[in-house]
């Protein structure tokens, strides 16, 4: 049986998400290994209410802030030349990896 990789990738910019998953995508493809993904996951919203006025004088106006977390999971099997081209990926700041063994 086959073992299998989780890459857990979860980024506030959804567009340096989806790059590094079309760099792994493209991996897999040269190296001819099977996968799943990227499956999209719930997006978090991550929302802050605050006062427009610093004194708390005045009108009761509110700014609303707010993060978008997204979330993506990509499955394949662990190739040890998939594997070793994957570490090689540059992935940005903002973009979170985790991989997982299975």
């Amino acid at each position: 049986m086959p073992r299998y990789v989780r890459i857990k990738l979860m980024s506030t910019s959804i567009s340096e998400l989806n790059s590094v998953c079309e760099e792994i995508k493209a991996i897999a493809k040269k190296t001819g290994v099977k996968i799943r993904g990227p499956i999209p996951l719930p997006t978090k919203r991550l929302v802050v209410t605050v006062r427009k006025a610093p004194s708390g004088e005045g009108t009761h106006t509110f700014d609303h802030w707010e993060m978008r977390i997204h979330k993506r999971i990509i499955d394949m099997i662990a190739d040890e030349r998939a594997m070793r081209q994957l570490m090689r990926v540059r992935v940005p700041k903002s973009v979170k990896v985790e991989i997982e063994l299975r």
